[in-house]
């Protein structure tokens, strides 16, 4: 409840305007019809014989005002249903409204009108006659409320009135004392309850509910409701009031003896450092943390302020409150459970890596539906340059968290993750609570970048410490050195990222989500420049589309002439200096071609560093075409073997490794036990020498995948017999002639598709990987999945034998060795 005297304003001589005064020197009739300009307000309702100033702002209002003031002053006053409404209109308003005369028109130095305008009758609002240039409507003045007959019950409602408005003026020391006086000024009843609904802390409806009550006992008692109301409101802010009261009195007690402490301090000649505590202090106050972080800071906090500026010491504990204050303890972001638009944002930033975008995907799910999970350990583990880094921006992006990474390239020190402890001079905290204090969140996404490249030395392994960091059950307690208490790592989305995991911990590995991420295949890479790198080189290098664009084959043999890689770094620097050369030509005002085809990259590139291999052919026995696997995507591999007149010699070459060397061996094994079946005579393997050789021999080669094209090469030159056209395979073989699976198989399909091929050859346990293959990529292939060595035979060779065909001498008695030669 608030008494507006402070808003009117004073005039002089016979110009003093009484707040509240009798409605008799103008009357209306019960039922008499007027036609009245109505002037809308807000925020307020205007009731009979009280006096209020308005502010009219609004150009309507402003020309009713001066019309009307010029004639007979006298206006209908209503207010609107919507207070934020700028030009309502009739149906914006209510249909009770108050008759007014206008005493006073006064225009301020500012510019603003004001008008006091004092209510005198109520009136029923019956039909619009015009709106514009302001309203003017037909109205209906009502007759005065029903009386109070009773004269005890009329005394008694206003004594309990007055005594209401008395306690809320005790109550609220906000309202002016000159109101006390005011008050025993009403003596009618009628007037009293008029001036306090119009002054009552309640909103515009609820006061239009009191100005259309008809009867005076209603509007009396539901008055003395909203007053009641309100001392209980008073009372209760007066008690949290009087209870802060006592806790400043503390505080103030406190401040006072700090600065007698400072008088002190500046009296012996250690003064300076006042003003860093103080923030310091006030910063902890407001700072949002545990129970227990709080009252560690506070403790150390006085204890750096008895402790001398020049002590060694003194920095040390300092820097030691500064980390404190400034970590993020229990800020955190809000998530965003936006699943669609999450995945908009990984598949707009990324091109493929779908398993690990539907992980990313699933993790979000089950925190939108369970809030509290704690966060998982991902690593992403891939060759270099496929975007296992930036992918852990776009996640921070998609999820609408904080991001924060640390490099573990070449990390020895455990320190640099646990801290050092603070009795060192130039103590630190470590990395994992810097780069949280950087981020200003307690739940970022957290990139430890490279984790399979951290060292150790006599300064500690830092993969042990990364034990607790990334367990989820212990990481909610991790303690850092140097801040000496428990700190909450529990909500940190923690994403790794690895080359190899062969080099990480044991237990370090077991503890993390292994998410595989293969390298690009040509059509991915392909997608990629299209879609993100050629529009960021054009930015970077101030080109448009309309002055460089390139086709889909100038893209591919960027990708197959000019790089060797599984991610795209480098063919995102060919690209660019495509686009280099392109831009000088620009600044130079050259002509060039704007759309780069496959000249354009020769000539601005250079003759193709790489070359593909494609099919040979199959006119000469013992040359079959094999499926490999390398970092930068899938190769075609040829297998050649080799007959000469010996002593049953056999030799390896091609730079092959251990277990390569063993596959040739299990096959020539398993062709000497088969060698009946298939039609080779036995002689054969003790009377002429074997070569068998893998071309591009200065290329190391290993892995156990090129089983049953060794097989089917030696079974090939042994019999003289023709390999079907255009076929490839891969696969393990074991001594038993079981055909086992082998990985990259995507990879590898993808590089025969470009050979050529039209047949592949794959183990029967490789066909559920082929069928998560896009159908795009195998179409026009022939598949063909197989369990033993004897299937992949009978589909590879021919019936009929190669041109010029080796006529085998057999002698009596010979023997076989075998050798190795690189």
């Amino acid at each position: 409840m608030i008494f507006n005297l402070e808003n009117i304003p004073e005039l002089e001589g016979d110009n003093i305007i009484p707040i509240v005064s009798s409605v008799d020197d103008i009357k209306f009739n019960e039922g008499e019809k007027l036609d009245l300009p109505i002037l809308p307000i807000r925020n307020a309702v205007l009731f009979p014989g009280v006096v209020i100033p308005i502010t009219v702002g609004r150009e309507r209002s402003v020309r009713l005002v001066k019309n009307t003031y010029k004639g007979n002053k006298i206006i209908g006053v209503v207010a609107q249903k919507n207070s934020n409404m700028d030009d309502p209109s009739v149906e914006d308003l209510y249909t009770i409204g108050t008759i007014a005369k206008i005493l006073k028109v006064l225009v301020l130095p500012d510019g603003n009108t004001t008008v006091i305008i004092q209510g005198k009758a109520k009136f029923s609002l019956i039909d619009v006659i015009k709106e514009s240039p302001y309203i003017v409507a037909m109205v209906e003045a009502l007759g005065k409320d029903a009386p109070i007959k009773n004269k005890k019950e009329r005394a008694a409602l206003k004594q309990a009135l007055k005594e209401a408005a008395e306690k809320i003026l005790k109550l609220n020391p906000e309202i002016p004392q000159d109101a006390h006086s005011f008050l025993e000024t009403f003596d009618n009843l009628e007037f009293l309850a008029h001036f306090l609904s119009s002054n009552l802390n309640v909103s515009v409806k609820e006061k239009q509910e009191l100005l259309e009550l008809k009867d005076a006992k209603t509007r009396a008692t539901k008055l003395l409701q909203h007053l009641l109301k309100e001392i209980q409101l008073l009372e209760i802010k007066q008690e949290i009031h009087t209870k802060a009261h006592s806790d400043i009195d503390q505080q103030q007690r406190d401040y006072f003896l700090r600065q007698q402490m400072k008088v002190l301090q500046d009296e012996l000649g250690v003064a300076g450092s006042g003003k860093e505590l103080e923030e310091l202090r006030a910063k902890g106050e407001k700072k949002k943390w545990p129970e227990y972080a709080k009252k560690h800071f506070l403790k150390e906090l006085d204890k750096l302020e008895r402790m001398n500026p020049a002590a060694a010491e003194y920095p040390i504990s300092m820097n030691y409150c500064e980390l404190m204050v400034d970590l993020p303890w229990d800020t955190i972001t809000s998530d965003k459970f936006d699943i669609k638009h999450a995945e908009k944002t990984l598949d707009k930033d990324h091109y493929g890596l779908d398993k690990t975008k539907e992980r990313i995907i699933e993790y979000l799910a089950v925190l939108k539906l369970k809030k509290d999970i704690k966060g998982p350990i991902l690593c992403l583990y891939g060759p270099p340059g496929v975007g296992k880094t930036s992918l852990g921006r776009s996640i921070a992006k998609a999820l609408g968290r904080k991001y924060a990474r640390m490099s573990l390239g070449g990390l020895r020190d455990e320190a640099e993750i646990r801290g050092h402890r603070k009795t060192y001079i130039g103590a630190m905290p470590g990395k994992i609570l810097g780069n949280l204090k950087k981020a200003g969140s307690s739940n970022p996404v957290f990139i430890l970048d490279e984790i399979d490249k951290i060292g150790s030395d006599f300064r500690g392994d830092p993969s042990s410490a990364f034990l607790e960091v990334l367990d989820p059950e212990q990481n909610s307690s991790f303690v850092d050195n140097f801040l000496e208490i428990e700190y909450d790592l529990s909500k940190v989305l923690f994403i790794a990222t690895a080359n190899s995991l062969d080099t990480i911990h044991p237990a370090l590995r077991d503890r993390m989500e292994i998410i595989e991420i293969n390298g690009y295949t040509p059509e991915e890479k392909i997608q990629i420049a299209k879609k993100h790198l050629i529009p960021k080189q054009r930015k970077e290098h101030g080109l448009t589309a309309n002055q460089i664009s390139f086709d889909e084959k100038s893209i591919r043999a960027v990708i197959e002439g000019h790089t060797r890689e599984s991610g795209v770094r480098n063919l995102e620097r060919e690209l660019a200096s495509i686009i280099r050369k392109v831009a000088k030509s620009v600044a130079l005002e050259e002509d060039y071609n704007k759309k780069i085809g496959i000249k354009e990259v020769e000539k601005l590139l250079g003759v193709a560093k790489f070359e593909s291999e494609l099919y040979q052919g199959n006119d000469i026995a013992g040359v079959v075409t094999g499926l490999a696997w390398t970092p930068s995507g899938g190769e075609i591999l040829h297998i050649e073997s080799l007959l000469s007149k010996g002593k049953g010699k056999v030799i390896l070459s091609g730079k092959l490794g251990d277990v390569m060397k063993e596959s040739a061996t299990a096959a020539l094994s398993y062709l000497k036990y088969k060698a009946d079946e298939i039609g080779i005579k036995h002689k054969v393997f003790d009377q002429y020498d074997l070569h068998l050789h893998v071309p591009a021999g200065a290329i190391p080669k290993d892995g156990p995948s090129a089983g049953i094209t060794i097989l089917t090469s030696l079974a090939s030159v042994f019999t003289q017999r023709k390999i079907k056209d255009k076929l490839a395979m891969t696969g393990e073989i074991t001594l038993r002639g079981k055909v086992l699976p082998v990985g990259g198989i995507k990879e590898k399909l993808l590089a025969a598709r470009r050979a050529g091929i039209k047949e592949i050859i794959f183990s029967k346990s490789n066909e559920k990987e082929v069928n998560e293959i896009d159908d795009k990529y195998l179409k026009n292939l022939k598949l063909h999945f197989v369990d033993n060595a004897d299937e992949v035979l009978e589909i590879a060779l021919l019936e009929s034998k190669v041109k010029n065909p080796i006529q085998f001498d057999l002698e009596e008695n010979s023997k076989s060795t075998v050798s190795g030669e690189a």
